[in-house]
């Protein structure tokens, strides 16, 4: 039974840029010069968060000529999906299970 959903994966999902650029990536493999157009951040800013998300393993890049591109890893957000299935089939059970007060 799981006791806790990855909290280090969620607190680096937690922010909206980063979030965004998740869905975005879910969508097509882009590069900086990509996200930059589609979410409006300075490519600095970006860069600093494509970089959290590399470290954290949510995404993976792929060097094409003078460009990286970025992609996600399915089975990262596979996991975490799997991790809050597991919390919502608890918290159908929990709902039976009602402790006693002293």
């Amino acid at each position: 039974m799981l006791t806790s959903v990855d909290t280090e994966l969620m607190r680096v999902l937690g922010d909206p840029l980063r979030l965004r650029i998740v869905t975005l990536l879910a969508r097509e493999t882009l590069c900086t010069t990509h996200l930059v157009e589609e979410t409006g951040a300075r490519q600095t800013n970006l860069s600093n968060h494509l970089r959290v998300l590399r470290e954290a393993g949510v995404v993976e890049t792929e060097p094409c000529g003078r460009f990286t591109y970025y992609k996600l890893r399915p089975d990262v957000i596979a996991s975490l999906a799997g991790q809050f299935a597991e919390l919502a089939a608890s918290a159908l059970t929990a709902a039976e299970n009602k402790r006693a007060c002293p």
